[in-house]
């Protein structure tokens, strides 16, 4: 049995076990100069390739892990936010991905931007726990600004509250206003 055979057991498990587990980092290839393949998530040469493009579900997630649900669940009451509310939030930011990152910089679950992470305290944005805590803390404050206008604090979340007091509403954003109708759409569907 040649070296290339007895690695094809071990290269079929591995593919099996990385599409059996949601992706944690991009994975990249090299083959050196005996055919033996190696395979890492962090490269340390330029002989590596990329071979594994780490991407989100394109399905929506049907089933939240029970600790998820209970992070929710002790957060919303902490900040006196509605479960749905968060959840709906959550689904739409990232659709639960911990490791999510926007191109506009957001990470995490709740997609927080750095500088609100760091307002909201949030020293690890992939931590669901500390995403979770930092994005209803700063829902809330967006409830409050707007005197509890789910509206206008989900455009506050997504825009920003300076946009929404420069428009007086609503920003005129296709994004925003599509985000707060799919948020609002979750929430039904969560309730």
């Amino acid at each position: 049995m040649t070296r290339k055979t007895s690695l094809a057991p071990l290269l079929i498990a591995g593919l099996l076990w990385v599409n059996a587990v949601p992706a944690a980092a991009d994975i990249y290839k090299y083959v050196d100069e005996d055919g033996v393949m190696h395979f890492t998530n962090t490269p340390t040469g330029s002989e590596y390739r990329l071979y594994l493009k780490e991407s989100t579900p394109s399905r929506p997630r049907t089933a939240v892990s029970s600790a998820v649900e209970d992070l929710i669940a002790h957060y919303a009451s902490t900040y006196r936010l509605e479960k749905a509310l968060v959840k709906a939030v959550i689904r739409v930011e990232s659709n639960y991905n911990p490791r999510a990152v926007s191109p506009k910089g957001a990470q995490g679950m709740m997609q927080l931007i750095p500088s609100t992470a760091r307002d909201m305290q949030v020293s690890d944005p992939f931590d669901p726990e500390d995403n979770i805590r930092g994005g209803t803390r700063y829902l809330r404050l967006m409830l409050d600004q707007f005197n509890d206008n789910i509206d206008l604090a989900l455009a506050a979340y997504n825009a920003g509250p300076n946009a929404v007091r420069r428009h007086g509403g609503i920003p005129p954003f296709a994004e925003t206003r599509n985000y707060v109708r799919k948020v609002k759409e979750f929430i039904h569907h969560y309730r």
